[in-house]
């Protein structure tokens, strides 16, 4: 039982630091990936790069709760969860990923 729970709280865990991650990106605030390509900010492909690489990393820990049958989509709401559903990050995603564009909830 007590693996269960350790496993539970570990994904809630990635999956929560996965989500902010992807946020960060999506609103072009620093995170890690800045700091291990410093050289890639010149570069103006950069940002869909770093979106990429933290979209990704969400849906890894996605599939990985889905596969441990852990869950994951109460993390969400239910429009971001039908997004990580689709897996595919379109400019749907990018452009409306909080409810609404005037009253977006940037993460800090």
């Amino acid at each position: 039982m007590g693996d269960v729970e350790l496993s539970r709280s570990f994904f809630a865990d990635k999956l929560e630091q996965a989500k902010i991650h992807f946020e960060r990106a999506l609103d072009c605030k620093h995170t890690e990936f800045d700091d291990l390509y410093p050289y890639m900010i010149e570069h103006p492909q950069f940002f869909w790069y770093k979106r990429y690489v933290a979209w990704s990393e969400l849906l890894t820990i996605v599939k990985l709760s889905e596969e441990l049958e852990l869950p994951w989509a109460e993390h969400f709401t239910e429009r971001q969860a039908e997004y990580v559903r689709n897996r595919v990050m379109s400019s749907k995603v990018l452009d409306y990923w909080y409810e609404t564009n005037e009253s977006k909830e940037h993460v800090g």
